[in-house]
């Protein structure tokens, strides 16, 4: 008897987990990544984790495991947008369904530039990974959330796709185009039951790898964000979704 309860407790266990909800973190990270995981995992999220150094991201892995989180990682080069789909069907394989997306793989191999030295080289080279690769997250997903009516994508973006501003172009060009479509697709999403929204950050973010290199550089001053607050916005976004996009912190955007 009691190995039968033993089986059909671990056999309850396996089912719920079957069940649960799954957030994919697109550029997954010790910062934003990190405290999105967490967030979403206290309200039961299993979380797939997507970046393309293996050995932060396995790093990452195994500390969240530590904290009681189910996490996988996937490695994978987000500037090549082909590779999406089969991406999007290993973290399926793995988990069994996709519930939400955050996308920000922003990392210190991109850069602002001056609006008078932007190039075609410069936009083709940030185009795939900004702009082209989460147009075909969402396709690879669309059709699980239609089906389900149900489903989230959040996307990260930096305060200049706001606000342009002199000097500061380049990459702010890509994440304005990325900011334009999320606005359109946010309103057709709402028509099978699912929402994107857009969270601009107006600072830098702390523990991330850009904060890390930038530290030595910054001016007195500089804004750098929790990103526990971000993801706190992310989870408000998700369940409220009562608006396109949060700007944090408010008060840049002034």
């Amino acid at each position: 008897m009691p190995a039968a309860n033993a089986t059909s407790v671990t056999s309850a266990k396996s089912a719920k987990s079957a069940t649960s909800k799954v957030i994919a973190i697109f550029g997954a990270g010790p910062g934003l990544g990190a405290s999105v995981a967490r967030r979403f995992a206290r309200e039961g999220f299993r979380v797939a984790l997507v970046a393309r150094r293996k050995d932060r991201l396995d790093a990452l892995v195994e500390q969240l495991t530590a904290e009681g989180i189910e996490a996988a990682g996937f490695t994978a080069d987000l500037s090549d947008p082909e590779r999406i789909p089969a991406l999007i069907e290993a973290v399926r394989a793995r988990f069994g369904r996709i519930d939400v997306i955050e996308y920000g793989p922003i990392s210190g191999d991109q850069a602002f530039s001056p609006a008078t030295k932007v190039d075609a080289a410069m936009l083709r080279k940030d185009g795939p990974l900004l702009l082209l690769t989460p147009v075909e997250v969402v396709r690879a997903v669309l059709p699980e959330w239609t089906e389900r009516g149900d489903g989230a994508f959040l996307m990260t973006t930096g305060h200049t796709a706001v606000e342009p501003r002199p000097y500061l172009s380049g990459i702010g060009v890509l994440m304005a185009a990325a900011r334009n479509w999320l606005y359109a697709l946010n309103g057709e999403l709402a028509d099978v039951g699912a929402y994107a929204g857009t969270l601009s950050v107006a600072a830098l973010i702390d523990r991330s790898e850009i904060s890390e290199n930038a530290a030595e550089s910054l001016p007195a001053g500089f804004a750098v964000v929790d990103p526990d607050d971000l993801a706190a916005h992310y989870w408000d976004m998700y369940t409220a979704r009562d608006r396109v996009e949060q700007v944090h912190p408010e008060q840049q955007a002034a």
